[in-house]
């Protein structure tokens, strides 16, 4: 199986799932948002199906695409597993790294 953070990753993918977030669409509508071939697109949606993140439902010569519920909330955790406590404290020393450099008279000068 495909990777979902892998898959949700590309900029092509990740705007599929855009389009698909407001309803299912066919394989067709959502190529006519590209400059690609519909091969191509054909090929996103089959890594995103793959990843679990989308479901294809064939109608007749169509195939209707929509989110996967459970897939898109399985890649949710998973983004949500990366901010731990380490990520806060890298942010609140970013935040004031930055207040450093904007006001360089609050810094304290280091004696060696």
């Amino acid at each position: 199986m495909t990777d979902a953070l892998a898959a949700a990753a590309e900029p092509t993918r990740r705007r599929i799932l855009q389009l698909l977030a407001r309803g299912p669409q066919y394989a067709g509508q959502i190529a006519g948002h590209f400059d690609v071939t519909r091969s191509a697109v054909s090929q996103h949606l089959g890594v995103l199906a793959e990843a679990g993140l989308v479901v294809g439902e064939r109608q007749g010569r169509q195939r209707l695409y929509r989110i996967d519920p459970s897939g898109i909330a399985r890649l949710q955790a998973e983004i949500s597993s990366f901010w731990t406590a380490e990520l806060d404290e890298l942010v609140r020393d970013a935040h004031h790294l930055s207040r450093r450099e904007h006001h360089p008279s609050t810094a304290t000068e280091e004696t060696p």
